[in-house]
């Protein structure tokens, strides 16, 4: 019986294509590892710890967090009006458009509109 010619020719097989990787550290390797990033967390937690200050979190201020907020509020029409840690403002900007500094026109204390 003949041999068919694919019979004949073989190709590459899945593990043709599969990386073998790195190979596995030795236990005592997989310890070393282990006693370096203990030793590393305890380097920084004592730097933390001498040096309070660099790592305190900033507190924010409520006013700017407000401010943004609102000068962010896509529901914003042209007419309203806010009130920001640099003054109260009319916007006067369109909601089709990017905003700009000057879409918020102040609003002078005593004045009205």
């Amino acid at each position: 019986m003949p041999a068919c010619v694919a019979q004949d020719e073989l190709g590459p097989t899945v593990n043709d294509y599969l990386s073998p990787g790195p190979p596995e550290p030795s236990r005592d390797e997989w310890r070393q590892r282990v006693e370096e990033a203990k030793r590393r967390a305890k380097d920084i937690a004592r730097e933390r710890s001498d040096h309070r200050e660099l790592y305190a979190p900033t507190p924010e201020d409520p006013d700017i967090v407000a401010s943004e907020r609102v000068l962010n509020d896509e529901s914003l029409q042209r007419g309203d009006i806010i009130t920001t840690k640099k003054g109260t403002f009319v916007y006067q900007g369109r909601s089709d458009q990017p905003r700009r500094e000057g879409d918020f026109v102040p609003i002078e204390p005593g004045s009205r509109r």
